[in-house]
């Protein structure tokens, strides 16, 4: 399949860095409110970014991310000291990769295949915590929503990447975590897969993502059997 393959796009949050590693030091700052914290902030992370977007009020992906922590401690009764604000915002500058992201990056670049990511994060957050990873030079394009000023599953988000690689969309695979992220990019054209982490069950959409796979590994077999 590697030769009718333009690029592989792939969302940052959760696909590549694992947003829930956050967790153990909420749990540390707030004890037993750790899990419910970091779900929480996840979640209203994304909400924001869905509704600023529908009502044409965009904020950065790094304004979006504090906002959301402030909501979740508050509704939490998490009482969050500046400092501790100031900590928890630049873990999301460092975020680690999943355990197997950095060799199947490296299976796939091998390959010669092209691979960039496309992600709601705006350019200075993506830029630091993928290189904090040790896998930003294994990328020919890091692009930002922050572009167009629409965060996914905006169309004109989607759009960035067949605009970079200079390829029609069918030809780029677009991989993600997020189960509307991957029904997104399907909707837009692209040849969609889901990496499942959580074993969720699939969105009720209308739309299925072409490959599913639990980890980055069985997107390696998917693009290169």
């Amino acid at each position: 399949m590697t030769d009718q393959i333009a690029g592989i796009v792939f969302d940052a949050y959760g696909t590549l860095l694992d947003v829930y590693a956050v967790e153990a030091r909420l749990e540390a700052l707030f004890p037993a409110k750790g899990r419910a914290l970091a779900t929480r902030w996840r979640d209203k992370q994304i909400e924001y970014s869905r509704l600023r977007t529908m009502s044409g009020h965009y904020a950065d992906f790094w304004e979006i991310t504090g906002d959301a922590l402030d909501y979740a401690c508050e509704f939490e009764k998490a009482a969050l000291t500046a400092a501790a604000r100031d900590e928890l915002m630049r873990i999301y500058e460092r975020l680690p990769a999943h355990p197997e992201v950095p060799a199947a990056l490296a299976a796939l670049h091998a390959k010669g295949l092209r691979l960039a990511v496309l992600s709601n994060g705006n350019e200075a957050m993506l830029h630091k915590a993928l290189t904090a990873a040790g896998i930003a030079p294994l990328f020919a394009h890091v692009l930002s929503v922050e572009r167009v000023r629409k965060f996914k599953t905006a169309p004109e988000a989607y759009q960035l990447a067949p605009d970079a690689f200079g390829a029609p969309v069918q030809n780029l695979v677009f991989v993600s975590s997020n189960g509307w992220d991957a029904a997104g990019a399907a909707w837009f054209g692209y040849r969609a897969f889901w990496i499942n982490r959580a074993q969720a069950p699939l969105e009720r959409l209308g739309v299925a993502p072409e490959g599913i796979g639990r980890t980055m590994d069985d997107l390696v077999g998917f693009v290169a059997p």
